[in-house]
């Protein structure tokens, strides 16, 4: 039996087939859904699970070396500088790139998969290069 670390079999499984290279998007509660993609539902409640937290969480026993994120995240029309800087920590030693939603999005289909959140954090979807 787990006692440490990711609890959840379907995000260790996941997380098992991110390879070299690969990507995995951690989404927030509003992501659409993308056919072809795993998606692992982790959603409880609004902000139950957040996207910091299974970044967290994830990269305690993984190697990512590249980030995406929308930059609309960066606009203090959604988002205040508080919230850039705990993403800013979490994603520490990850070069992150900024980039607008409609370049994100189209990242997405070549993902192994994608964890659903229930995060309300405007923009917070990130996607995360495996080393």
């Amino acid at each position: 039996m787990i006692n440490r670390g990711i609890l959840n079999p379907q995000i260790l499984a996941l997380l098992a087939r991110v390879r070299h290279t690969n990507a995995l998007v951690i989404a927030d509660r509003g992501f659409p859904f993308w056919p072809g993609i795993e998606t692992v539902d982790v959603s409880v409640v609004d902000d139950l699970p957040t996207v910091l937290q299974l970044i967290k969480a994830v990269r305690a026993n993984h190697n990512f070396t590249q980030a995406y994120m929308a930059k609309e995240f960066l606009s203090p029309n959604h988002n205040f500088k508080t919230m850039h800087q705990k993403f800013r920590v979490a994603l520490r030693g990850v070069p992150t790139k900024f980039e607008p939603h409609v370049a994100f999005k189209q990242r997405v289909p070549h993902a192994i998969g994608l964890i659903r959140t229930g995060d309300t954090t405007q923009y917070a979807n990130t996607i995360l290069i495996s080393g």
